[in-house]
């Protein structure tokens, strides 16, 4: 898997982690470990050089846009989400709500059968 073909995971996954780190931020070289841990599995290992470029660069890319999501936090080297643009983030968090997730996994199954057997 490379990053040109997973980037729009890729995204997804740094989008989710600073949702998760708040105005404090995160640096760029944690975000990336976290996005490497999040898809490295026993028989799958990412090359996590490979998703630190990425992550910097779509960090890069996304804190030049006016309102983009994505800002510089106070300290340099790190980012969170962009404080300004409550829409975009109650968005994110509509996304990525555990609710939201369930419905989108959930497989339409017979309810279980709860009575109780007489016999």
């Amino acid at each position: 898997m490379h990053w040109h073909n997973s980037g729009a995971l890729y995204e997804q996954q740094i989008l989710r982690i600073l949702l998760d780190v708040g105005a404090r931020g995160i640096s760029v070289k944690k975000l990336a470990k976290h996005v490497y841990n999040h898809f490295c599995t026993f028989f799958y290992q990412p090359d996590l050089q490979e998703i630190h470029r990425f992550t910097q660069q779509y960090l890069l890319k996304q804190a030049r846009q006016k309102k983009g999501i994505i800002e510089h936090a106070e300290k340099r080297g790190y980012y969170r989400l962009n404080t300004r643009n409550a829409a975009a983030i109650r968005k994110l968090r509509q996304q990525f709500s555990p609710e939201t997730e369930k419905e989108e996994t959930q497989i339409d199954t017979p309810a279980e059968d709860r009575s109780l057997s007489l016999f």
